[in-house]
């Protein structure tokens, strides 16, 4: 059992986590990064998780519907209550959701140990240079939604733990297997070193998505909208393509790299993943 502690005063020690947690994302909170939300939460608190939960702050008509999550956790992290008018004051911005938390980041897992060794089959999903919040939660969210064993980002990719890109992963990101790489790494070297078929995807790639036979163990290799994928890495991948209406091959990143995991991902579907629930809107 857990017992929830009021807070009515913004300027609460306690609090300081979530204090203008607006600006604080854009320079790191010292291993700590906000959820916000009824799902994230619950996925946060969830076995799923590979992170810790270090408090909650809840609206306090937030608390009945969220107590069964807080209190199936082992040892409950301190949940405190403050009216929507104290969480707005504390956080910079009006909390129309009533529900935050602060996780741990905890130590960086090794990118090789992501992935299961060969023969094993193996779906991973590399991402260059995405430096859109959106695109980065949308592309953990299909990550999850296909099965994807795990993602693995460059040093200019962005924060998946950034506030808003949670959110727009619907907390996928809490769940699904992501490391980020050392600055300057190969990724084909990487493919090569775990026995992955790196696919480079691009309006301009050699061969068409459907035209491709099944394949066991693939990196699907992403790049940032407009510049793509980097032309060295491009001269040396095996490209892919998704054919489109003529006079038009251009998708929204995260849009393309749904469509390439789902066909990417048939003989990986019918091994079980970790139900995300509904879309966060509570």
């Amino acid at each position: 059992m857990f017992a929830p502690i009021p807070i009515d005063d913004p300027a609460d020690p306690r609090l300081a986590p979530y204090t203008a947690m607006r600006e604080r994302d854009l320079i790191g909170r010292e291993g700590r990064f906000i959820v916000e939300g009824a799902v994230t939460l619950r996925l946060l608190l969830s076995g799923a998780s590979r992170f810790a939960t270090e408090s909650i702050l809840l609206a306090p008509e937030r608390l009945d519907s969220l107590a069964d999550a807080i209190s199936a956790v082992r040892a409950p992290p301190p949940v405190y209550l403050a009216a929507k008018a104290v969480m707005s004051a504390v956080a910079g911005f009006p909390i129309h959701r009533g529900v935050l938390a602060v996780g741990i980041r905890g130590s960086a897992p090794d990118p090789v140990a992501l992935v299961a060794p060969a023969p094993a089959p193996a779906l991973v999903l590399g991402l260059a240079g995405l430096t859109n919040h959106d695109n980065v939660g949308g592309l953990l969210r299909n990550a999850a939604a296909f099965g994807a064993d795990a993602v693995l980002l460059d040093a200019e990719t962005c924060d998946p733990l950034y506030r808003k890109a949670i959110r727009v992963s619907a907390g996928a990101a809490l769940i699904t297997p992501f490391a980020r790489l050392p600055r300057g790494a190969d990724w084909l070297g990487l493919a090569d070193a775990l026995g992955l078929v790196p696919l480079a995807l691009s309006p301009g790639g050699s061969e068409t998505l459907a035209d491709l036979p099944a394949l066991p163990r693939v990196l699907l290799l992403l790049g940032t909208e407009g510049p793509g994928l980097p032309g060295g890495l491009m001269a040396r991948a095996r490209t892919v393509r998704i054919p489109m209406a003529a006079g038009f091959d251009s998708l929204n990143v995260a849009t393309a790299g749904a469509i390439a995991l789902h066909h990417l991902a048939r003989p990986h579907l019918h091994r079980a993943r970790p139900h995300l629930g509904p879309p966060p809107g509570g």
